[in-house]
């Protein structure tokens, strides 16, 4: 592993030796999930009201389902309900079961938002600034990111904390885990112009060059070198901003509540261009605060962690959030994906408190520009999830935990349900239109079986099914009708409710690709399928005409195949299900549209027209011109000042690695000696062997020297 290219300071790396117990799970190369956890002192308690606040959710959920089940039997039931009609019944429930616990969630946070009190650790998001006792450090984990941006987001955090006068009580990790050899350098470079910047403050980078576990080592690394010279940890994403106040608020949360392990803020999506991307920011941003607030609600000190905008305790991160590699073959063994949930349920299982602050603000992110870079995201998501059923039966853990999992897996096992629904939807109109039915049953009967239906019945139930859907994107705008202020910064509630009408319709078009999409994600992880770790675009969303052909052909082809299905039973069936076909038929247009910059006056945010200071700082210092890049090689070997600092970041030659690691030196210095010339050597280098020499100073200095 790399060192920090600017040394810590002593007493930061004087706490990095001995600050893990040995029975620490961090500590322990394979952490046991079964083993019993280290309770804390003065553990989180659930009083009567958390009681009956989740009763409420669950008894509303339960009769919800129970009730719409009930309606869907008596469509179902006229003349028997076959097996097909049985399958089709018990998929209406399971899906029906997931709409109404999201609504139940949904309708708790609208109220709770109406009381303007939603976080469920207190905290102020307003009023004077605490001052700080405890150090905190900021992680910024990153893969192949651009520098450029990553630096200039980093930046814009950083004179934001200074704005507040604390900026002591806070340092600065990049843990780089970029594997590729032209980044890494232009990460060091742009790193450096940073430090600089800022009067190289408490501002310190790593490359490591075995990204073991991935982020989740990454940050694990970090932990027992130098976490222990702090009590507090920011985690952040490559796509993280945060304001100072937000962060300073966050510290003095968890320094006055010592029994909270971790904070998680809501992060608001900013910066979208595309339509599909200001699709999902006016969505998140209309609705996202009253499902996080009933969440919250609910949840209580059993909530979960999303992975980046959070605020941790060390010293219960270092104790119980140690995570083992799966048994077994990728995509289900290996190290797990979706370490954030599982980090959070290992804390509370100890007795640690995880709370959730919907409503501090403050705190933001971007989103994927198309929906195909959605969808290559959501791939990674799908596995992570699926990856937790091997850590549901761990011993100990709060059924809230469990729940998380469970809620975390049914997000991606709905689509293929939703989709087998449809199927079967289909070939029982298709057995009624084609197969003639059996009027008189074997055995004595004085009447014959009719088949009938109960149309109305049946839209009805449609009808209800659409509404617990639909009411609480309403419930959100109704809220938003409530504060002034924010009516405006949302361009006023005419605008707000075209705007809800335009993002139902499209949404509604959208979620039958999705649904196909991550139909065909479950269905390649159960074959033993793995997604691997790829670097998410953050450009305009522009994508080939090739691509969008070849990955909207799949949804276009089950679209084709419905309609043709629907049309041979009848024109109203076909009708019936214009929603879902019309999506598919139509996915390669779409695809196309929403990931072009459209309709930009209708999907307005606050951020948009009244846009944070710490927004406006990052998107200035983001979008100066950028420093030349060249390849990594020529770029130390033209830049003796970037040489120097790169040199003295590496740790000393070593030996015996990791064995991928020590098979590309090899070739490579056979690959250098062999060469008579630096640019001969150079254009015979491959990716990863220029990424092993720039791990290796004195191949390095060798190969710069011709």
């Amino acid at each position: 592993m790399g060192a920090i290219v600017t040394s810590p300071r002593p007493d930061v790396a004087a706490a990095a030796e001995g600050f893990l117990p040995r029975e620490s799970p961090l500590a322990m190369a394979a952490a046991d999930l079964g083993q019993p956890p280290r309770a804390v002192s003065t553990p989180v308690s659930v009083g009567a009201g958390m009681f009956v606040r989740r009763a409420f959710v669950l008894m509303l959920t339960v009769a919800l389902t129970c009730a719409g089940a009930y309606e869907m039997y008596m469509v179902v039931q006229v003349g028997g309900v076959t097996i097909m009609e049985g399958m089709v019944l018990v998929l209406f429930v399971a899906l029906l079961a997931w709409i109404a616990f999201s609504f139940a969630s949904a309708l708790a946070g609208f109220f709770v938002l109406l009381r303007r009190n939603g976080n469920s650790l207190p905290i102020r998001d307003d009023g004077p600034l605490p001052q700080l006792t405890s150090r905190t450090a900021v992680l910024l984990p990153t893969y192949n990111e651009n520098p450029h941006q990553l630096m200039a987001r980093l930046h814009a955090i950083y004179e934001s904390i200074e704005a507040t006068g604390q900026a002591d009580s806070f340092d600065w990790f990049v843990l780089s885990d970029t594997r590729d050899p032209d980044i890494w350098i232009a990460e060091e470079q742009a790193f450096l112009a940073l430090s600089d910047a800022c009067g190289g403050g408490r501002l310190y980078y790593r490359h490591r060059a075995d990204n073991t576990a991935r982020k989740s080592g990454n940050v694990g690394e970090w932990i027992t070198r130098f976490g222990g010279a702090y009590q507090f940890m920011i985690v952040l994403d490559a796509d993280s901003l945060m304001s100072g106040d937000t962060m300073v608020r966050m510290v003095h949360a968890m320094e006055t509540n010592p029994q909270a392990a971790l904070l998680q803020t809501l992060p608001v999506i900013v910066n979208a261009r595309s339509l599909f991307s200001r699709l999902q920011q006016f969505a998140g941003r209309l609705y996202g605060p009253m499902v996080a607030a009933g969440v919250a609600w609910w949840h209580g000190s059993e909530g979960n962690y999303w992975g980046h905008n959070a605020i941790i305790r060390i010293q219960a991160f270092a104790e119980q959030a140690g995570l083992p590699e799966l048994s077994g073959r990728k995509p289900f063994g290996g190290h797990i994906l979706s370490h954030d949930f599982v980090e959070a349920a290992l804390m509370r299982r100890a007795g640690w408190g995880i709370y959730m602050a919907p409503t501090l603000g403050g705190s933001f992110e971007e989103v994927p520009p198309s929906l195909l870079d959605f969808a290559a995201r959501d791939r990674r998501w799908c596995q992570g999830n699926l990856q937790h059923l091997a850590v549901l039966t761990t011993r100990r853990l709060h059924w809230i935990s469990r729940l998380h999992f469970m809620t975390g897996i049914g997000s991606y096992i709905t689509a293929p349900l939703w989709l087998a629904f449809l199927l079967l939807g289909i070939l029982i109109s298709l057995q009624a239109r084609f197969i003639r039915p059996e009027y008189f049953p074997k055995g004595f009967s004085l009447f014959p079986n009719w088949p009938a239906q109960d149309p109305v019945l049946a839209a009805w139930v449609f009808g209800l099914t659409m509404a617990l859907l639909i009411v609480p994107k309403l419930l959100g705008f109704i809220l938003l009708l409530t504060r002034r202020d924010t009516r405006r910064q949302f361009g006023g509630g005419f605008r707000a409710l075209t705007g809800v009408i335009a993002e139902v319709l499209i949404s509604a078009m959208i979620a039958p690709v999705m649904m196909v999409f991550q139909s065909i994600a479950v269905v390649e992880i159960l074959l033993g399928r793995d997604a691997g770790w790829q670097t998410q675009r953050r450009d305009d969303g522009a994508v080939e005409r090739r691509e969008l052909y070849r990955k909207y052909g799949i949804p276009t082809a089950c679209g084709v195949a419905m309609a043709i299905s629907a049309w041979a039973v009848s024109l109203p069936l076909l009708l019936w299900m214009s929603p879902v076909i019309v999506g598919l038929l139509f996915a390669i247009p779409i695809g196309a549209w929403t990931a072009k910059p459209a309709m930009r006056a209708l999907f307005v945010t606050p951020e948009e027209s009244g846009p944070p200071r710490v927004l406006i700082r990052a998107n200035e210092l983001a979008s100066q011109p950028a420093q030349a890049s060249a390849p990594a090689l020529a770029m130390l070997r033209q830049d003796s000042g970037l040489l120097r600092r790169h040199l003295a970041s590496l740790p000393p030659a070593r030996r015996g690695g990791p064995g991928e690691i020590d098979l590309h030196l090899a070739v490579a210095r056979a690959r250098i000696e062999a060469s008579d010339s630096f640019d001969e050597a150079v254009a015979h280098l491959t990716p990863r062997e220029t990424l092993a020499v720039l791990g290796d100073s004195v191949l390095l200095e060798g190969v710069l020297a011709k």
